[in-house]
C-alpha cells in the first residue's frame, strides 16, 4: 500500500464507488418522498461521526495507515454533507425556479440562496479541520477535504457562469429548481483559470511525491494528486461530449417515465 500507483487506484475506486453509493441512496429516498431523504441523512450520521473521529485520531500519527485513515475520514465527512444536500436536508432558503429573464445579480443571489446552508456547512468543517490539524504530524485529512472543497466551488461557479454541457440526470426532486440557475454557454472566463489552477495543483502534488522521503508522505501526496486529477477530469466533463453519466447509471434504478413537475416560481426572490 506504499506504492503511489496503488494509492492513486485506491483514490480512483473510492471516488467512483462513494459517488455511486450516495447517488443510489439519494435516488432510493427520492422515490419515497422528502421524509425518506431526512431518514437517510439521519441514518448516515454515524458515517459523519466516524469520519471526524478518523481524522482526529490519525492527526498525530505519521504512518501510512494513518494517512489512509485520514483520507477515508475526509471522504466520509464530505460524503455525508453531500448526502444531506442531495436529499434536500441541508440546502438553502431558496426553493424556487429562477426566471429566465432575471438579471445577472438577481440570478447570483437566487443561486446562492439555493445552496447557502450547504456552503456554510462546508466552510465550517473546512475551518474546523484546519484548526484541529494545525501543526499535526498528519494533515492529509484536512488537505483532502480542502481539495474537494475548492474543486467543488470552482465547478459550481463554472456551472453558474455557463458551460457547454450540464448533466442534471442525477438531481433529485428536492433540487429540481437548481438547474434553472445554471447556464449553457460555449465558454466562460473562469474555466481556463480553473483548468490551469487544477493542473498546477496536480503538478505540485507530483513534485512532492518525487521529493518525499517518508512512505507516508508518498502515499499522502499520491492520494491528493489523484483526487485533484479527478477534479480536473470532472471540469473537462463540462465541456467535452463524453457520456460521463454512464460511470454510475448502471448502479441506479431505472428512471421513471413520467415527467417531474417544476416548483412554482416565486414573485419576490428569496
Amino acid at each position: 500500500m506504499t506504492d503511489p500507483w496503488i494509492a492513486a487506484l485506491v483514490a480512483l475506486f473510492l471516488w467512483w464507488f462513494s459517488t455511486g453509493a450516495i447517488l443510489m441512496v439519494v435516488k432510493y429516498a427520492d422515490r419515497r418522498g422528502p421524509r425518506s431523504g431526512r431518514i437517510a441523512t439521519l441514518a448516515a450520521l454515524p458515517m459523519l461521526a466516524a469520519g471526524l473521529y478518523a481524522i482526529w485520531a490519525s492527526a498525530g500519527v505519521g504512518s501510512v495507515g494513518a494517512v489512509y485513515h485520514a483520507f477515508l475520514g475526509a471522504l466520509a465527512v464530505w460524503g455525508w454533507i453531500e448526502l444531506a444536500f442531495l436529499t434536500g436536508v441541508v440546502t438553502g432558503p431558496n426553493a424556487h425556479v429562477c426566471p429566465d429573464r432575471a438579471p445577472e445579480w438577481e440570478r447570483f443571489i437566487r443561486a446562492w440562496g439555493t445552496i447557502a446552508y450547504h456552503e456554510m456547512a462546508l466552510v465550517a468543517v473546512l475551518i474546523g479541520l484546519w484548526l484541529s490539524s494545525e501543526g499535526a504530524a498528519n494533515t492529509y485529512g484536512f488537505w483532502t477535504f480542502a481539495v474537494l472543497f475548492f474543486a467543488r466551488i470552482s465547478a459550481k461557479l463554472n456551472l453558474f457562469l455557463g458551460v457547454p454541457k450540464i448533466n442534471t440526470e442525477f438531481l433529485p426532486k428536492a433540487l429540481a429548481h437548481l438547474p434553472s440557475h445554471f447556464r449553457l454557454a460555449p465558454m466562460n472566463w473562469l474555466f481556463p483559470i480553473s483548468i490551469t489552477a487544477l493542473s498546477f495543483a496536480v503538478a505540485c502534488w507530483l513534485e512532492r511525491i518525487f521529493s518525499a522521503t517518508a512512505p507516508a508522505d508518498v502515499v499522502g501526496f499520491s492520494l491528493l494528486a489523484a483526487m485533484t486529477a479527478l477534479a480536473l477530469l470532472e471540469h473537462w466533463f463540462m465541456v467535452l461530449p463524453l457520456p460521463d453519466e454512464k460511470l454510475w447509471r448502471w448502479m441506479l434504478p431505472a428512471p421513471k417515465t413520467q415527467s417531474q413537475e417544476r416548483r412554482p416560481e416565486d414573485a419576490h426572490g428569496l
